[in-house]
């Protein structure tokens, strides 16, 4: 007889399985059925917890935000530019981290105020820099969601670092391609590098910023 006590079933601990099943099946094959075969319970179990798979993903964006903040140290001087960049390169670290983690972060509800801090700290110090409420809240979303629709697409190609989805062959699209010779050569600007066209990205990004607010 196995008298091996587990640990207790909690949304932690639903979250925590589901978040580390995921890089192994993606989101498509992320059932509830499956992470309760993970955690060798029943899936009616689950029920008691997230009352669907939406509910799940709330609480697994919410588990990766929680370890995003963990791994992106802020600094207390930064200025708005720094903190545009640390924050978005942190939220792009984070998603890759995981296969589907833009998809499974897009269109997510946190289900706490874990987030609220950082907002509050963002805000407090945009508007002290001279950003108007509503100009600082536009900067902010707009560089997030410029990174959630880059790391989306990204991992169209790339599933996880190092690894490339089917149909991406650089050198076989510019085949097809030879009549349309600009089109071809694009094709190493638009799916290699990524890196680098992420920093590129931004980077324009928070200089429209500056230029549409005209804030140093």
């Amino acid at each position: 007889m196995n008298t091996e006590r587990r640990a207790p079933l909690d949304r932690k601990r639903v979250a925590d399985t589901a978040l580390k099943l995921l890089n192994e099946v993606g989101l498509e094959g992320l059932t509830l059925r499956a992470i309760a075969k993970e955690l060798d319970v029943k899936a009616p179990a689950l029920y008691w917890h997230f009352k669907d798979k939406q509910a799940l993903l709330d609480e697994m964006a919410t588990e990766m935000y929680r370890r995003m903040v963990a791994g992106t140290p802020l600094g207390s001087d930064d200025g708005w530019r720094e903190r545009l960049l640390k924050s978005n390169r942190g939220l792009r670290a984070a998603l890759l981290g995981y296969r589907d983690g833009a998809r499974v972060f897009s269109g997510s509800r946190f289900t706490g105020l874990v987030h609220v801090e950082e907002m509050e700290d963002n805000l407090r110090r945009f508007t002290a820099t001279g950003f108007t409420l509503a100009q600082a809240v536009r900067a902010i979303t707009t560089t997030y969601l410029y990174t959630l629709g880059f790391v989306t697409e990204e991992q169209g190609v790339q599933p996880l670092p190092d690894e490339r989805r089917e149909g991406y062959d650089i050198d076989e699209r510019a085949r097809r391609m030879a009549d349309f010779p600009l089109s071809a050569a694009a094709g190493a600007e638009i799916f290699q590098d990524y890196d680098r066209h992420f920093e590129e990205g931004l980077a324009l990004v928070i200089s429209g910023i500056e230029a549409r607010y005209g804030i140093e």
